[in-house]
C-alpha cells in the first residue's frame, strides 16, 4: 500500500507539472505533446479532471503491478538448483531456509511442498497446487482496478460529450437561432472529453495486456518448477510412496 501511495504522489506531481508547463510555456506548433496538452486544457475541467484521475489511478496500479511482478520473477532456475543441492545432501532444513530467504512465489510454493516431506505424493501435489493458486491470486491483485479504470475513462468522456452537447442545444434554444460560432466552441469542448477518455483507455489497455502476459509467463514457470520440485522429492525419497 505504501508503494502504491508513493507511485500516486509521483504521478500527480508529474501531471500537475506537465499541465502547468503547457499552460504557461511556449512551444513550436509542430510539438505533438504540447498541442495535446493544450487540447486537454481546452476541454471541460470537470470531466477532463475525472478522466485524468482515472488515468493516474490506472497507471499507479499498473506500475505497482509491473514492479511487483518483476520482483516476483527472480531466478527460479538457480533456486531450484540450490534446493536440489541441499536435498542431495539430505539437508531438508537447509532447503527450507533457502525458500524462506527468497521472496518469490516459487520459493513459497517450494517451502509448502518441502513442509509435506514424508507424506504421499498426492498430498504434496495437492499442497503445491493449492498454494500455487494462492500465489497466482497475489500476482493478479489489482488487475480488477486497472480494468475498472479502462472502462471508466471512456465512459466519463462520453458522459462529458453528451452533457456538453445538451448544453450546446440549450444555447441554441435560448438564442432562438443557430449561430455556429456560438455553439461550435461548446461542441468542441464536449468532443474533447471523449477523445481523451479513449486515449486514457488505450494507454491503460496496453499496460493491462502487458501485465496479463507477464502473469501468464510467471504462472507457467511456477507450474513447471512445481513439477520439478515433486520429481526432486521423489528422486531423493522424501515421500512416503518412495520410502517403501
Amino acid at each position: 500500500m505504501k508503494k502504491l501511495h508513493s507511485i500516486l504522489v509521483v504521478l500527480f506531481v508529474f501531471a500537475s507539472t506537465t499541465l502547468t508547463y503547457a499552460q504557461g510555456g511556449e512551444a513550436e506548433s509542430g510539438n505533438f505533446t504540447h498541442n495535446l496538452l493544450n487540447k486537454f486544457i481546452d476541454g471541460d475541467p470537470t470531466f477532463m479532471g475525472t478522466v485524468l484521475i482515472a488515468l493516474i489511478l490506472g497507471l499507479a496500479f499498473s506500475i505497482e503491478r509491473i514492479i511487483s511482478l518483476t520482483l516476483a520473477g527472480g531466478n527460479t532456475d538457480k533456486l531450484m538448483n540450490d534446493i536440489n543441492g541441499k536435498l542431495k545432501g539430505g539437508d531438508i532444513d537447509g532447503a527450507k531456509a533457502l525458500c524462506m530467504n527468497s521472496s518469490t512465489p516459487m520459493a513459497s510454493i517450494a517451502f509448502q511442498g518441502l513442509n509435506r516431506s514424508g507424506e504421499s505424493v498426492d498430498v504434496i501435489e495437492k499442497t503445491v497446487v493449492a498454494y500455487g493458486s494462492v500465489e497466482m491470486g497475489k500476482l493478479e491483485k489489482g488487475l480488477s482496478w486497472i480494468g475498472l479504470m479502462i472502462a471508466l475513462a471512456p465512459m466519463l468522456g462520453f458522459m462529458g460529450t453528451v452533457i456538453g452537447m445538451i448544453q450546446a442545444f440549450e444555447d441554441i434554444q435560448r438564442m432562438g437561432d443557430l449561430k455556429i460560432d456560438v455553439v461550435a466552441g461548446g461542441i468542441k469542448v464536449a468532443l474533447l472529453t471523449t477523445v481523451f477518455g479513449l486515449i486514457a483507455a488505450i494507454i491503460l489497455q496496453i499496460f493491462y495486456n502487458y501485465i496479463v502476459a507477464r502473469i501468464d509467463s510467471l504462472v507457467n514457470d511456477m507450474e513447471e518448477k512445481s513439477i520439478t520440485l515433486v520429481d526432486m522429492m521423489l528422486e531423493h525419497k522424501l515421500t512416503s510412496d518412495s520410502s517403501k
